[in-house]
């Protein structure tokens, strides 16, 4: 299989793997116990927070350990709205579920949300953030939620920018920086004042995630329950996770490095499936504007349904997708695309996102393997 689902999940590191097996041997205990086994896992926590931090370029101490990043972000969105008192949220349409799903519901308990408009670049405009808080109630809570690389298209915003305007207006910042730790430098989020990351999508597992904050501004916690993470995320942290994520954080400190070759990669795929496209007499459009993370790909291919062409990639042995995973098996097009330009658009669009283990001659292959997919389609309608 050639696998360019990257922005889905990577596949964990032969390290990652490897550290894990040990703690399950050695460091299987419950961390909040005081005996040796208890401290044994606790050190692993520990271990893989310091290195969390480091990557994040954060505190330790700021950094609490989440199941993953929709909770990160649903704790960073929800924290300075858990009083009764309404104010006002600034995000867009282009943004992942768990943070739209979450804006949606804050609006139906009064919260003001504002929906920025969407361009056909897919880039958000400060200007626009700035006018949205300039209307905003001064006295209540102001968030302003942006991605620092989108899920889909892989554009990034500029959230330096969108930084200034946010703190100008007294807006805190939230970042979901999911699709881009490990892969661009800390100063894509650097001025967060909240940001979520997701360890399975540098290489480590799934199930564990982290929500770093500025200094003072903890999260509000979404569970009642023990004092684990003190306090702020109850429930037993997995010391096996924690143990593979310490292992994919080191890892990722040089992943942008790595990642700024597969941009060659990636402009050689669009260039190879546009060729096979116009071959075959189809219109295929690139979806999204520069800047674009380096291994991100998302076009629409005239006269298809997005779903059915990864289908049809995926039995040639090529993995893509029509879309976010924690989207996947939903009628609706890609809520992204459509935002940027429109439905018709998004229902033809699909994904391919590269990553480290991407070589040139996977490239060729998934070039070949779509000239195939396409070429076969427009001969089948010919001859009905």
């Amino acid at each position: 299989m050639i696998y360019l689902d990257a922005n889905a999940t990577t596949p964990p590191l032969e390290e990652v793997v490897a550290a894990m097996a040990e703690a399950a041997r050695e460091a299987w205990g419950n961390p909040a116990s005081l005996h040796a086994l208890g401290r044994a896992a606790r050190d692993r926590v520990e271990r893989a927070r310091e290195a969390l931090a480091a990557l994040l370029e954060r505190d330790p101490r700021d950094v609490v350990l989440t199941s993953g990043a929709t909770e990160a972000n649903n704790l960073g969105l929800l924290r300075p709205f858990a009083d009764p008192a309404g104010g006002t949220l600034v995000t867009s349409r282009l943004e992942h579920p768990s943070v739209v799903r979450v804006a949606e519901a804050l609006a139906d308990r009064g919260v003001s949300v504002v929906w920025l408009p969407v361009g056909p670049e897919g880039r958000i405009d400060p200007d626009d953030v700035g006018r949205a808080l300039a209307g905003a109630d001064a006295s209540r809570a102001r968030l302003v939620a942006v991605q620092a690389v989108n899920h889909e298209t892989g554009v990034v915003q500029p959230i330096a920018a969108i930084a200034e305007v946010a703190h100008a207006g007294g807006a805190h910042l939230h970042v979901d920086a999911v699709q881009a730790i490990g892969r661009l430098p800390a100063s894509c989020w650097a001025w967060a004042d909240t940001l979520a990351f997701a360890a399975h999508k540098i290489g480590g597992p799934k199930g564990v995630g982290a929500l770093a904050s500025r200094p003072g501004l903890a999260p509000r916690p979404l569970l009642r329950g023990g004092a684990q993470e003190r306090g702020l995320r109850p429930g037993t942290v997995d010391p096996v996770a924690a143990a593979g994520l310490e292992v994919a954080a080191r890892w990722a400190a040089s992943g942008p490095e790595r990642h700024a070759r597969l941009a060659a990669l990636r402009d050689a795929l669009a260039a190879g499936w546009g060729e096979a496209a116009a071959r075959a007499g189809i219109a295929l459009a690139r979806n999204g504007g520069e800047p674009c993370a380096a291994h991100v790909l998302n076009v629409s291919v005239a006269g298809w349904a997005g779903d059915e062409l990864a289908a049809s990639l995926d039995l040639e042995g090529v993995c893509v997708s029509a879309g976010s995973a924690c989207a996947a098996g939903t009628p609706e097009p890609s809520p992204v695309v459509t935002a940027m330009l429109g439905v018709e658009r998004a229902r033809s669009a699909i994904r391919a996102s590269l990553g480290e283990w991407s070589t040139p001659a996977e490239v060729a292959a998934a070039i070949a393997a779509f000239g195939r997919v396409v070429a076969r389609a427009t001969y089948d309608s010919a001859a009905s």
